[in-house]
């Protein structure tokens, strides 16, 4: 006898990368996924982010490496300048799959989101990703559970979890409820859609994610670095070249300057912060209010501030943030998991960013194919992803404060540093401090859950 089997639903909350990119995988599982996005539609703004390591792998993986080498930016390196724009110091791009504070895969975050939702978004015959735009989660409960678990069920289900030997692989497909769990589900209420049950939810919101509010609370910490950055688009001139430039002022200020593929520029203001009280007040400004902020700050800032502070002005897609990074004790509550920023955040600073949401999201993917339960999914994907995610928030001493000095004999000495790590005597110290631990992940191989 057949014994039917459903799809086992998930609802995923942000569509930038690490939401896609799981999707992706779960789609590949067999798993029926839905993305709520509060933006009215897919944001491709945003500054470059850098594919390293296990997640230029991850990459690789779904077949995307040519499209993310197709869409790069450009960028030939990193260059630190002095007031009228002379070169300081240099440093190439990296050519091998980690190395470099400028990656040789360097993209838009734009640009690489839409490559993932083209990848996933369905055909309306039940195949792919069901998007909604314009909605949010505004509260989660979840059910009771009668029996067993989630309904995620794969090969090594059994090995995994020495679960019922009578609910093999042959009768329950990856993806699929297995028959008489007695599961019940997450009951989810959005702002503006009825109410909807689905199997397990997923935080991949950002580092400010609504979605984990409702189910940890307080529990996971932003840890403030101590810096505050605003980025925009604005016009590139003649001047312009493929560097990405970096110039500091006293006063723990820095703008930098960095091509996209659009012919564009990217730019960023940042500055240091009280460390115990900005964050909260960033969050409360309008962009008004920034814009007027910035230029209180960086008006006598020197080399481009001038430039910038217009762009600035007339920029539709001004944003800024206090540069922090997510402490969780925990990444799963029941059958709602954290995952990306929501989840553990590094930082932009960290360069790790993308690559943390990359091979995230392709581990909880793989972990919930290959269990049962999905607590023994969360359990494996946390076991494995911790280290990983240690590691890359574990930034080198000083950083953020050390590159943004807050008085001129500081400037001075940090271009010394730079120059002396430019050289070829001090080369690999200069990796050694601009090259994040993008490698330090060995990803598991799921090849083999594959439907």
């Amino acid at each position: 006898m057949t014994i039917p089997t459903t799809r086992t639903r998930v609802l995923i909350s942000g569509a930038s990368i690490a939401g896609p990119a799981l999707a992706y995988w779960l789609d590949r599982y067999g798993f029926e996924t839905t993305i709520v996005e509060r933006a009215p539609e897919l944001r491709t703004g945003g500054q470059n982010v850098d594919v390293r390591g296990a997640g230029r792998e991850v990459v690789r993986r779904m077949g995307l490496e040519d499209d993310v080498r197709a869409a790069t930016t450009g960028e030939v390196g990193t260059r630190f300048v002095g007031p009228t724009g002379g070169t300081v110091a240099e440093f190439p791009a990296g050519t091998s799959d980690s190395g470099g504070a400028t990656a040789e895969l360097e993209i838009l975050r734009g640009d690489l989101a839409r490559l993932l939702v083209g990848r996933t978004r369905g055909d309306g015959r039940g195949h792919g990703t069901t998007y909604r735009f314009g909605d949010r989660i505004t509260g989660i409960r979840e059910d009771d559970e009668v029996g067993g678990g989630v309904g995620a069920a794969g090969p090594a289900a059994d090995a995994a979890t020495g679960g019922d030997p009578t609910t093999t692989a042959a009768s329950t497909p990856v993806g699929t409820a297995p028959p008489g769990s007695g599961s019940r589900g997450v009951v989810v209420s959005f702002e503006y859609a009825p109410d909807e049950r689905f199997d397990l939810v997923v935080a991949a919101d950002g580092i400010g994610s609504s979605t984990r509010r409702l189910v940890f609370g307080d529990e996971p910490t932003i840890r403030s670095l101590g810096l505050e950055t605003s980025y925009a688009t604005i016009p590139r001139t003649a001047a312009d070249d493929d560097w990405w430039r970096w110039y500091n002022a006293a006063g723990g200020r820095s703008i930098t300057l960095r091509p996209d593929a659009h012919g564009t520029i990217r730019a960023a203001m940042s500055f240091v912060t009280d460390r115990t009280r900005e964050r909260g007040r960033a969050e409360r400004r309008t962009v008004a209010e920034q814009r007027a902020r910035l230029h209180e700050i960086f008006d006598d800032a020197g080399w481009e501030a001038r430039r910038v502070l217009d762009g600035f002005d007339h920029a539709d897609d001004l944003y800024f943030e206090s540069i922090g990074q997510v402490r969780a004790p925990r990444w799963s509550s029941g059958r709602v998991v954290l995952l990306g920023d929501a989840a553990y955040c590094a930082s932009p600073v960290s360069g790790m960013g993308t690559s943390l949401s990359l091979a995230g999201a392709y581990v909880l993917a793989g972990e919930l194919a290959s269990h049962r339960h999905h607590r023994d999914a969360f359990a494996g994907y946390e076991r494995l992803m911790r280290p990983y995610v240690e590691q890359a928030q574990q930034l080198p001493p000083g950083v953020p404060r050390v590159a943004n000095p807050t008085s001129r004999a500081g400037v001075a000495l940090f271009h010394a540093g730079v120059r002396l790590a430019s050289t070829r005597v001090a080369g690999r110290l200069g990796a050694r401090f601009s090259t994040p631990p993008a490698d330090a992940l060995e990803l598991p191989d799921y090849a083999h859950l594959e439907p």
